[in-house]
């Protein structure tokens, strides 16, 4: 039997090492944490697992590799896209929240104009009340003017006629005819 060396490196170790760094090439991650997740598995150092990479396992790979960054890059392609239709579809939303933002502002404005609407109608329809009212109390004034001058005319009758009694002092006698006025009756 071949004594094995302590720190010889088994064909499963090897294979380990090969799928967790291509894993983490494919992931956009370094090879370094990949060495350090190995190391951890198989109690090796980070740098150990470095050494066994570069100089033995790499070279048996090199097909691996180059699928392996392939992959990487359509990843990031697909991503990039995916970002862009998100990007797109975000921007898609912001202009539906916007169209709905400004259809609320539209729909506040129209009631408010209802509103103002419904004020300016039943101011009009005050106005026209009070239009009435005031041509009502002009006519009730022009009639009251009319009743104080007609007083005005009777009381200036009923004073030439004191006028007149102070001078013909007991023929005389007043009295009011169908029409209110006065007139002097002799005795």
């Amino acid at each position: 039997m071949v004594p094995i060396r302590q720190d010889a490196w088994s064909k499963d170790e090897d294979v380990l090492l090969a799928e967790v760094v291509l894993r983490h090439i494919r992931e956009f991650s370094t090879q370094l944490a990949a060495f350090e997740e190995v190391g951890k598995t198989l109690s090796r150092t980070p740098a150990a697992c470095g050494f066994r990479w570069n100089s033995l396992i790499r070279k048996q790979y090199e097909a691996a590799i180059t699928l392996a960054k392939k992959q990487r890059k359509e990843q990031k392609k697909n991503q990039s896209q995916s970002k862009r239709e998100s990007v797109e579809e975000d921007r898609s939303i912001d202009l539906i929240d916007e169209a709905i933002s400004l259809l609320i502002t539209c729909k506040t404005h129209l009631a408010e104009s209802n509103q103002h609407e419904a004020s300016l109608q039943e101011a009009m329809a005050e106005n026209l009340q009070l239009k009435q009212h005031l041509h009502q109390l002009e006519k009730e004034y022009m009639t009251v003017q009319e009743d104080y001058q007609s007083l005005l005319e009777i009381m200036e009758k009923a004073r030439k006629m004191v006028i007149f009694q102070e001078e013909d002092q007991g023929n005389l006698r007043f009295q009011m005819d169908a029409n209110g006025n006065l007139e002097k009756i002799k005795k």
